[in-house]
C-alpha cells in the first residue's frame, strides 16, 4: 500500500486538498451541559469547555462532526485534541486521561475517514491535533521574573511524547503541531513527535503550522513568518503554514513569502474572519471562499480549510471554490545557510 505521505504529496501535486474546519464552533452548537462533557466519569473539577474530553464520554458528538466535515469535502480531518497533553489537562484534572483521550480520538478520526472512503473508494487522511499547550518556554508570565517559566523543556517533551506516541497508536496518518505562538514550543512539540515516530516503526510526517499574533506578522515569542520557518525547518516537515490569527484576508500577506520561500507544501486554514464584539464569527462561507481565491490566484497553498468560526458549510465553500484549482508549485531552495534570531538570515556563500 502507497504510504500516507506518498499519496498526499502525490495528491498535492495533481490538486488543492481540503482540510476541516473549526471544533469549537461545531461543539458548541450543541449546547452542552457539563453532565455532558463528564459522562460517567469521577472527576473531582468542572468539565465544562473541556472540548477534548468528548472524544470519550460523547464520541457520537465528535464522530457527527468529523463525518460534516468529509461529507463537506474534506480530504483529511484532525483529532479532537487540541489540549490533551497533560501540562493543559492540568486545569480540568484530567492528566490521568491524556493517552485514552488521544488513544480515543485517533481512533475515532480513523474510522471516520475510513468509513468516507469506503464510499468512494478516495483515501482521506487523518492528522494528530497537537496544540501549543497554556504553557511557553520562551517567555516569563512573571514581569517582575524574566527568567522565571512555568514550564522546563524536557517535562514539556515527555508530556508532547506521551500524546504523540497515543495518536500514532491510535492510527493517524500525520503529527499537525499547529496554533505555534511559542517557536520554543513547537520545536519541544517536534522533538517529542520526531522520537515518537521513530519509536512507533512508521513513517509519520510532521505537519506545521504557526499563528500571528499581531500586525507586525510575528508570532508571541517574536519570530517573523520567515524566520520562524528558518528555524523549523530541519525537521524536514511535510507541511508548513499558518493557522488561526485573522482572516484569510489580513492572513495572505504573511503567506506570500512563505509560500514563496518554503521548499515545502504549505497548508493554511484561517478563521471566518475577525470576531465581533460578543466574541462571534459573522464571516458567511461565501465570503471565506471569495478571499481563499485570492489566494489560489497568487498560487500560494496546496491545502487550505478553516480555523475559529468555520463550519462544514465553510468547507463546502472552500472545497468547491477551490476545486480544478492549479496547486502551488513546490520551489527548489538553493542550498545556502539559513538562520534566525527573530528575523531570518541567509549567510553569504
Amino acid at each position: 500500500m502507497t504510504s500516507a505521505r506518498e499519496e498526499f504529496t502525490a495528491r498535492c501535486n495533481e490538486r488543492i486538498l481540503v482540510f476541516d474546519g473549526g471544533y469549537g464552533t461545531a461543539i458548541q452548537q450543541h449546547k452542552l451541559q457539563e453532565a455532558d462533557y463528564r459522562g460517567n466519569l469521577d472527576l473531582a473539577r468542572d468539565q465544562k469547555g473541556n472540548n477534548d474530553l468528548l472524544s470519550i464520554t460523547r464520541p457520537d458528538i465528535i464522530a457527527g462532526i468529523h463525518d460534516a466535515y468529509l461529507e463537506a469535502g474534506a480530504d483529511m480531518i484532525e483529532t479532537n485534541t487540541f489540549s490533551s497533553t497533560r501540562v493543559a489537562m492540568a486545569d480540568y484534572g484530567c492528566e490521568h486521561l491524556v493517552r485514552q483521550i488521544n488513544f480515543e480520538s485517533a481512533k475515532l478520526a480513523r474510522a471516520c475517514a475510513g468509513k468516507a472512503e469506503a464510499k468512494d473508494g478516495l483515501r482521506r487522511f487523518v492528522a494528530g491535533s497537537i496544540g501549543p499547550t497554556n504553557k511557553t518556554l520562551s517567555l516569563s508570565p512573571d514581569v517582575n521574573d524574566p527568567g522565571y517559566r512555568e514550564v522546563d523543556f524536557d517535562t514539556l517533551k515527555a508530556d508532547y511524547r506521551e500524546q504523540c506516541d497515543a495518536l500514532i497508536e491510535g492510527g493517524v496518518d500525520f503529527l499537525l503541531i499547529e496554533t505555534i505562538f511559542d517557536t520554543l514550543n513547537a520545536k519541544c512539540a517536534a522533538m517529542a513527535a520526531q522520537e515518537a515516530a521513530a519509536a512507533s516503526g512508521r513513517d509519520v510526517p510532521l505537519m506545521i503550522s504557526m499563528t500571528i499574533t499581531d500586525m507586525a506578522g510575528r508570532n508571541l515569542s517574536g519570530h517573523t513568518v520567515e524566520g520562524f520557518w528558518h528555524t523549523i525547518r530541519h525537521v524536514k516537515p511535510l507541511t508548513i503554514g499558518l493557522n488561526c490569527s485573522f482572516g484569510a484576508d489580513l492572513l495572505r500577506p504573511y503567506l506570500a513569502p512563505l509560500a514563496k520561500n518554503a521548499d515545502a507544501l504549505i497548508m493554511a486554514y484561517p478563521n471566518a474572519g475577525l470576531p465581533n464584539e460578543l466574541g462571534q464569527y459573522d464571516e458567511l462561507p461565501e465570503q471565506t471562499a471569495k478571499l481563499i481565491e485570492q489566494w489560489l490566484d497568487d498560487g500560494l497553498v496546496n491545502i487550505v480549510g478553516g480555523c475559529c468560526g468555520t463550519t462544514p458549510a465553510h468547507i463546502a465553500a472552500i472545497a468547491k471554490a477551490v476545486a480544478d484549482r492549479a496547486p502551488r508549485q513546490v520551489p527548489t531552495a538553493p542550498v545556502v545557510t539559513r538562520l534566525a534570531g527573530l528575523e531570518p538570515f541567509v549567510m553569504a556563500a
